[in-house]
């Protein structure tokens, strides 16, 4: 034979003995219901399968908050759904105002110039969102066929909180909606069909507390007349949404579907739907806020003024004369903790988004933060701050952030 086998590392050699808390912008830790989905294979077109995209499509619309029953998994990452919705309502000729407000709203931008649409971009400026002023005066100079934006800026950790504004305003001026809700879908309220939201993008890894890999979008009956419309040939085959709702919609092939996938999809949705949405919404808020409070109690700074922070994913400063690569090694070979850095900005992020919302996974992120920055000379009160994170957690009868 030309050629020989090369010597084999068993994965347990690999990992850490102790598995690492995922406590970053995502991947996110899973329950046990979803990992034991995820190591499940059954035929992607039988009779089981069939009721398994029942499902994850009816679950899917209570967490997207629409009637609509153009529900579609994708099989790839936040980023793929993203994609589908740019490449399907998206060509030459057509015209886009992108909100752009860091990396992934960002993303946005070059999908669109990649498909040949007329592409205007609206930067924030600085660390802040789009405000709607910025939007009413730029749709009153021009028109667009789509307005493209982020609810939550995973990249920075700012909310665009004038999100229902700027929709509103878009569908004043014809426009079709886009939003990416990857961090923010089942961590905070995203009212689709209420706002005037087209397509809403939603990755598994981040707020569905599902694995990475499978995502989900949901397009509006307007997204989906404009796509049915299209006169352009459509530039993907796998993101073609008429395509996928070959699949989606009356469940014949497409290609064969990532089956653990959406089984794991179905077990996170399954247990967002037997939570419910309010009691979600406010675990996360009172998990973040917690954690902000301790944070700044123990001595570092916030990122993101408080009227434009993002709870979904709590950015930080690093602290003065010392780099947030070396503050995350330490958090992670000393302690177990991964925590996020950022795409060119001195910032540290810790994740908010479903299974890290444990009171245990807040204390352990807490002091493993706290105590690898004063490893590195930062003066903090981590036992101050600690106390503090104590003290906004509540812990009620319907058991919010346990």
């Amino acid at each position: 034979m030309p050629y020989s086998p090369p010597e084999t590392q068993h994965l347990d050699s690999i990992l850490p003995t102790e598995p690492l808390l995922l406590m970053g912008a995502g991947p996110v830790p899973i329950t046990h219901a979803v990992a034991r989905a995820n190591g499940v294979v059954i035929n992607h077109l039988g009779e089981t399968m069939d009721a398994v995209i029942s499902n994850v499509k009816l679950m899917g619309r209570y967490a997207f908050q629409t009637v609509s029953d153009k529900i579609i998994g994708v099989s790839g990452p936040a980023s793929a759904a993203m994609e589908m919705a740019i490449t399907n309502l998206l060509w030459p000729g057509r015209s886009v105002l992108a909100l752009s407000m860091g990396t992934f709203s960002g993303r946005m931008v070059e999908m669109a110039e990649g498909v040949g649409a007329d592409v205007t971009v609206l930067k924030s400026a600085g660390i802040e969102p789009v405000r709607a002023e910025q939007v009413r005066e730029a749709l009153s100079k021009n028109h667009y066929d789509v307005i493209t934006m982020a609810q939550g800026e995973t990249s920075c950790g700012v909310e665009m909180k004038c999100l229902p504004e700027v929709a509103r305003l878009a569908k004043e001026h014809g426009a079709l909606v886009v939003v990416d809700a990857v961090c923010t879908l089942t961590t905070m309220p995203m009212q689709m069909d209420e706002w005037g939201v087209d397509a809403a993008i939603a990755g598994g890894q981040k707020g569905l507390s599902s694995i990475p890999g499978v995502s989900l979008i949901a397009f509006s009956e307007n997204a989906w007349e404009a796509i049915e419309s299209r006169k352009e040939r459509q530039p993907h085959w796998c993101l073609d949404a008429l395509r996928a709702q070959t699949f989606w919609g009356a469940q014949q092939y497409h290609y064969t579907a990532p089956v653990p996938g959406i089984l794991a999809l179905h077990e996170a949705l399954r247990q967002i739907c037997e939570e419910t949405l309010p009691v979600r919404f406010e675990r996360h808020r009172v998990s973040s806020i917690a954690l902000q409070s301790g944070i700044e109690t123990m001595g570092l700074k916030l990122f993101v003024p408080i009227k434009d922070r993002l709870n979904s994913v709590v950015a930080i400063q690093t602290p003065k004369d010392t780099e947030s690569a070396q503050i995350r090694k330490i958090m992670s070979k000393r302690f177990n903790v991964e925590v996020s850095g950022a795409f060119g900005l001195d910032i540290l992020r810790i994740g908010q988004m479903g299974e890290q919302c444990r009171s245990h996974n807040l204390f352990k992120v807490l002091y493993a933060l706290g105590m690898s920055c004063r490893q590195q000379g930062v003066d903090l009160d981590v036992s101050l701050g600690m106390a503090e994170l104590e003290r906004n957690l509540v812990i009620d009868p319907e058991n919010l952030v346990d």
